[in-house]
């Protein structure tokens, strides 16, 4: 600075030390605190008047996403920031998807269904279901952020309406409630609301069941059917149809008086296959009577003669009944062949677990205990049996009675 004399030169210097420092324009001064994950910024109105807040989220594995919410307030604004905050610190998504539930519902069918260790029928029958009665509804175009349990209940009325029975509504609900627990869990929704609705409820019914004369009436009505030896089977051994059907000689014993029960023989996609029972208990031994063994030698013998019949043409599959070439039987065929036994015996209403209810009514009404009942069945549990098997004849009832009188009588 030429000619500025060196006092003068100090002087200036010492004034503009003392001068207070200005932050940088844009930005914050040191002295501001820096917001956290979701706090969301200060409210902001907007020029159509409603107010604004954004946030940015982090979530647990360090993915951050932005987020804008609108009230036509600030503290509307403030609420629903504070309601995503809430969300964030709860392990919750920060809004639920907007993706319909239909569009969810086929991702669950091809991934979390197919992966889950349910059987493979069961698998068809719940994508089925789901297909039907879920993507063919009113709350399919539903997005997962929008749906309340409200929906879910109007949504079963709309099931009842259709006219569905109680057990096909309770299992639609459980596979709905099954898909939206899945977008719980991948975080697609907070919370599930079929699960804030109680569950469709099934009135017990008592199983229908034949007594001994009509029994012996519908299966004199079968004689000459190739399914006749199936039903005199379901009757003295109380096996489920597709039990029945999935019998290998292997399994059969008639030294010992018993078969293996370890499979269950269903048509899944156009193919007839065994599977795993339904429950554990469902594997099982079944003792063999009488009447049972001689059935079981007759179509031994009758398949013996149908194998040097079929000659080459024959399938050697090993299982107790066959076609006339070896092949499993189909179960809808052995269906069909009992409803026209049943309509030439007047018993319109009976059908193949019609016999199995049948052999179970006459051992429980001739004093079998319930719990070897529920053995032989193959029930999970001694109360399902109950449940279903509610019935006490009234000569049962007496003879209880009576019993009772002469105990305390004496």
């Amino acid at each position: 600075m030429r000619g500025v004399a060196p006092d003068t030169r100090r002087r200036r210097e010492r004034r503009r030390r003392s001068r207070p420092v200005s932050p940088p324009r844009g930005k914050p001064s040191s002295s501001a605190r820096r917001r956290g994950n979701s706090e969301g910024s200060t409210p902001r109105r907007r020029p159509d008047g409603r107010w604004q807040i954004n946030l940015r989220v982090t979530d647990d594995v360090g993915r951050a996403s932005r987020h804008t919410v609108y009230g036509d307030t600030a503290q509307e604004a403030r609420d629903k920031a504070a309601e995503i905050r809430r969300r964030v610190e709860g392990g919750q998504p920060a809004r639920d998807r907007r993706e319909t539930v239909a569009a969810f519902t086929l991702h669950w069918i091809d991934t979390s269904l197919q992966a889950s260790e349910r059987k493979r029928n069961t698998k068809v029958m719940y994508a089925g279901v789901a297909r039907t009665h879920i993507l063919g509804s009113s709350l399919a175009g539903v997005t997962l952020d929008r749906v309340r349990p409200s929906h879910v209940e109007g949504w079963v009325v709309e099931l009842r309406r259709k006219g569905l029975a109680e057990s096909t509504i309770r299992s639609t609900y459980t596979i709905l409630r099954a898909v939206l627990d899945t977008a719980v869990r991948d975080g697609a929704l907070a919370a599930n609301p079929a699960a804030a609705i109680r569950r469709p409820k099934v009135t017990a019914k008592e199983a229908p069941h034949l007594t001994p004369a009509q029994v012996a009436e519908l299966l004199r009505a079968a004689e000459g059917s190739r399914y006749a030896p199936l039903f005199v089977l379901l009757v003295h051994t109380g096996l489920r149809r597709g039990e029945a059907l999935a019998l290998q000689w292997s399994d059969v014993d008639l030294a010992k008086g018993l078969l293996r029960v370890r499979g269950t023989l269903s048509r899944i996609d156009g193919e007839l296959t065994v599977t795993e029972p339904r429950t554990a208990r469902s594997k099982r031994f079944v003792p063999i009577s009488e009447p049972a063994e001689g059935v079981l030698r007759r179509v031994h013998a009758a398949q013996a003669e149908e194998r040097r019949l079929a000659g080459s043409a024959w399938r050697q599959t090993g299982f107790v009944f066959t076609t006339e070439f070896g092949e499993p039987c189909d179960p809808r065929n052995a269906l069909r062949a009992l409803r026209a036994a049943a309509t030439k015996a007047s018993l319109p209403h009976a059908g193949l677990h019609t016999l199995r209810h049948s052999a179970a009514s006459v051992m429980l009404t001739r004093g079998v205990p319930l719990k070897v009942v529920s053995d032989i069945l193959g029930h999970s549990s001694i109360a399902i049996t109950g449940d279903i098997y509610g019935h006490v004849s009234p000569d049962v009832a007496r003879q209880a009675m009576d019993t009772l009188g002469d105990a305390f009588d004496r």
